[in-house]
């Protein structure tokens, strides 16, 4: 039983993931760390969001960014985006998650601020409570 999961796009986003482990391996939340791209990989994307038992997804995304609304569109649990730097300062990654169309609300956090996507998960997590 997994209470996060985090979702990459890329392998290149790995230490904007492993600031939000080093603060989720401080508390009692399990998590799993996937690289899993939307655009590259949207069957395996697809299976992954129907067959996690994951509670919070953190989805790591630069450029487009379209890893969090898709993930979003997939699922009624709460998604977190964490925009990447990757080009015009993070800013086109992060305007692409902070503008998602009604019905498909993602959680933004700051450009490359990995630990921030974690603290937002715990408190969710936090709320809801864990069986």
């Amino acid at each position: 039983m997994v209470d996060i999961s985090l979702i990459m796009g890329s392998e290149s986003d790995r230490a904007i993931a492993n600031r939000a482990v080093s603060v989720i391996e401080k508390t009692k939340y399990t998590y799993e760390v996937m690289v899993i791209s939307a655009h590259r990989n949207p069957d395996e994307l697809d299976s992954y969001i129907s067959n996690t038992d994951a509670k919070v997804f953190i989805t790591i995304a630069g450029l487009s960014a379209a890893l969090p609304g898709v993930v979003a569109s997939k699922t009624k649990k709460p998604v977190i985006g964490v925009p990447v730097s990757a080009k015009l300062g993070g800013l086109d990654a992060l305007l692409s998650i902070a503008q998602m169309p009604p019905g498909v609300p993602v959680g933004s956090v700051g450009i490359d601020n990995g630990a921030n996507g974690a603290y937002l998960a715990l408190r969710i997590l936090d709320l809801i409570g864990t069986p």
